[in-house]
C-alpha cells in the first residue's frame, strides 16, 4: 500500500471541506441579497422576476459546469480547476461591486439613473453566472479528489466531506442575520464574506499535492470512463442540460429535443456503449432525490412561516427550520461511518427515506412549534445522508467513470430540482390548497378565486391572490386560513419521492444480495 493511500494528506481534504463551504456562503448570501427588499431590490429597484432571474443564474451555471468540468478535469488537472474556481468568485466579486459603483454615482437621476440601473444588473448577471461556474467547479474537483483519497472508505469521507454544505449554510446564514443591519447600508459587506473561505481554500490548496485520480492510475482509457456513463445517460444528461440553456435562451423545444438526441447519439456511438444499467438507474432516483432535499429545503421556509407565527414565533421563523435542519445534517455527516458501518450505504438510505416519509408526512399538518421541530428532525435526519452516500454508492460501484459519474450525477440532481421537480412540488401545492379550500367553503368559491394556467406536464389550476383579497373581509380571512394550510399539507404529496426511492433502494438491497452482498468494485 502507497503512503498516500495509508496517510492522506488532511490539510487537501480540509482545503476541499472549506472550499465546499465557500460555495453554501454564495448561494446563501445572495439568497439574501436578491431577496431581501433593502438589498439588491432598493439599490438596482428590482422587481420579484428580475429577483428570480438573477438567482437563478447563479444557479444553472453550477449544475450545467459540474458535468461538463469533469469531461475534462483529469486534463487540466485539480489545482487547475481549484485555481479558476477562486477566479470565479473573484471575478463575481468585482462585478458586484462596479455594479454598486455605476448605480451609486453622484448626480443620478431620473432616466440616467435608470439606464445606471440596467447596466447594473447586467453586471449582476453576468458576475451570478460566473459565480455559477465557480460553485461548480468547485464540485467538480473535490469529490474526485476525496473519492481518490479515500479509495477504501469513500461514503464515509465523502459524507464528512459534504457536512460543508449544511454547515456553510448554517454559518453564512447566521452571519448574514448578525451583519442585517450593517449589510443594510452597505451589502457589499456580505461580498466580503463570500471572501474569506475562499480565500482561505486557496492558500491551503495552492501548494497541496494533489492525488491521480483512481480511474487514470489504474489506466482506465478516457472512453471507457464515457462508456460508463453511455447513450442513455448521455440523454438524461444532455436533455436536461439542453432544456435548462433552453429555458435561458429561449429556444424553441423541438431544436432542444433535435440537440439533445444529435449529442447523446454522437456520444454513444463514440464510446460505443449504452451506459451501465446501475449508473442509470442511480441517476433516476437522483431526481425525486434533489427534489426531495433541495426542492423541499428551497419551499420548507415559507411552508412552516404561518404554522409558527400563529404560535407566536416572531417575522421569519420559517427560516429556522430551514437553519435548524441543516445544522442536523451538519452534524450527523460528520458521524457518517459508524452508520454506514452498520447499515450498509443501500440500508442506510432506505433508513433515511423511511425518515423522510415520515418526517414530510407528519410536518404536513404539524401545529406548535413543539411538535413543528420535532418532525423537522425527523425530515432533517432523513435527508442528511441521501447526497453523500449516493455519490458514495456511484463511486464505489462504478469507479471506471471517474470524475464523470461521480459529478455528472450530482448535476444531473441539481438540474432536476428546477426543471422537473420544483414545479411537480408547485403543482403538488395547487392541488392541496384547491382541496383544502373547496372543503372549507365549495367547489364554485375556488373557482372563482383561481385561474387556469399550463406547465409542462400539463393544465392546473392556481389561487389569484388578487381575487382573493378582492372579497370581503370575513371571506377573505377564512379563504386564506384554508389556502395555508393546503400549502403545508402539500408536504404529504410530496412524501411521494421518498416512497418511490424506498422502493428503488429496496430492489438494490434484493439485487446485491442476490450477488452476494454489497462489495465496492476495484479497479
Amino acid at each position: 500500500m502507497s503512503s498516500q493511500e495509508s496517510e492522506p494528506d488532511m490539510k487537501l481534504f480540509w482545503g476541499c471541506f472549506i472550499a465546499l463551504i465557500t460555495t453554501a456562503f454564495a448561494f446563501i448570501t445572495r439568497a439574501f441579497l436578491v431577496n431581501a427588499d433593502s438589498f439588491w431590490p432598493k439599490t438596482f429597484d428590482l422587481d420579484q422576476v428580475q429577483g428570480q432571474e438573477l438567482f437563478q443564474a447563479g444557479v444553472w451555471p453550477f449544475a450545467i459546469s459540474i458535468i461538463v468540468f469533469s469531461l475534462i478535469i483529469d486534463r487540466v488537472g485539480y489545482r487547475s480547476a481549484m485555481i479558476f474556481s477562486f477566479v470565479c468568485y473573484a471575478a463575481y466579486a468585482v462585478l458586484a461591486f462596479m455594479a454598486y459603483g455605476v448605480v451609486t454615482a453622484e448626480g443620478l437621476s431620473g432616466d440616467a439613473l435608470k439606464d445606471a440601473q440596467g447596466e447594473a444588473y447586467t453586471l449582476l448577471y453576468w458576475g451570478s453566472v460566473i459565480l455559477g461556474l465557480g460553485n461548480g467547479t468547485v464540485e467538480a474537483f473535490i469529490n474526485p479528489v476525496v473519492a481518490t483519497m479515500f479509495k477504501k472508505d469513500k461514503t464515509k469521507w465523502l459524507n464528512i466531506l459534504h457536512a460543508g454544505w449544511p454547515g456553510g449554510l448554517v454559518l453564512g446564514g447566521l452571519l448574514t442575520i448578525l451583519l442585517g443591519a450593517q449589510a443594510a447600508e452597505d451589502w457589499r459587506i456580505l461580498i466580503y464574506l463570500i471572501a474569506i473561505p475562499a480565500v482561505v481554500y486557496l492558500f491551503m490548496l495552492l501548494k497541496t499535492k494533489f492525488p491521480v485520480n483512481e480511474r487514470v492510475s489504474a489506466g482506465t482509457s478516457f472512453k471507457e470512463m464515457l462508456a460508463e456513463f453511455g447513450f442513455f445517460g448521455a440523454l438524461l444528461a444532455g436533455y436536461l442540460i439542453f432544456r435548462q440553456l433552453g429555458m435561458v435562451f429561449e429556444w424553441d423545444d423541438n431544436f432542444v429535443y433535435f440537440v439533445t438526441l444529435s449529442a447523446a447519439t454522437a456520444y454513444g456511438i463514440y464510446c460505443s456503449s449504452l451506459g451501465r444499467p446501475l449508473i442509470i438507474f442511480m441517476c433516476l432516483i437522483m431526481i425525486p432525490l434533489a427534489t426531495t432535499e433541495l426542492g423541499t429545503d428551497s419551499a420548507i421556509a415559507g411552508l412552516m412561516e404561518e404554522p409558527l407565527k400563529k404560535e407566536g414565533a416572531g417575522e421569519g421563523a420559517g427560516l429556522w427550520v430551514l437553519i435548524y435542519t441543516s445544522a442536523i445534517m451538519m452534524v450527523l455527516r460528520f458521524f457518517a461511518g459508524p452508520i454506514v458501518g452498520k447499515l450498509g450505504p443501500l440500508g442506510l438510505l432506505a433508513a433515511s427515506a423511511v425518515l423522510a416519509i415520515a418526517g414530510l408526512y407528519f410536518l404536513s399538518d404539524a401545529e406548535g412549534i413543539a411538535m413543528i421541530f420535532v418532525f423537522a428532525t425527523l425530515y432533517g435526519f432523513g435527508k442528511t445522508f441521501f447526497w453523500p452516500t449516493t455519490l458514495g454508492v456511484v463511486s464505489e460501484q462504478c469507479p471506471k467513470g471517474g470524475a464523470l459519474t461521480l459529478n455528472a450525477i450530482a448535476g444531473i440532481g441539481m438540474l432536476a430540482v428546477g426543471i422537473l421537480g420544483g414545479p411537480v412540488i408547485g403543482k403538488m401545492t395547487e392541488d392541496s390548497i384547491k382541496a383544502s379550500v373547496e372543503e372549507a367553503t365549495s367547489e364554485e368559491t375556488y373557482v372563482s378565486i383561481s385561474n387556469e394556467s399550463t406547465y409542462f406536464l400539463g393544465d392546473y389550476t392556481a389561487v389569484d391572490t388578487g381575487k382573493v383579497d378582492a372579497l370581503p373581509e370575513d371571506e377573505a380571512k377564512k379563504i386564506k386560513g384554508s389556502i395555508q394550510s393546503g400549502k403545508q399539507g402539500s408536504l404529504a404529496s410530496v412524501a411521494i419521492f421518498p416512497v418511490f426511492m424506498l422502493a428503488c433502494y429496496l430492489l438494490l438491497i434484493f439485487y446485491f444480495n442476490r450477488k452476494g452482498g454489497y462489495k465496492p468494485v476495484e479497479i
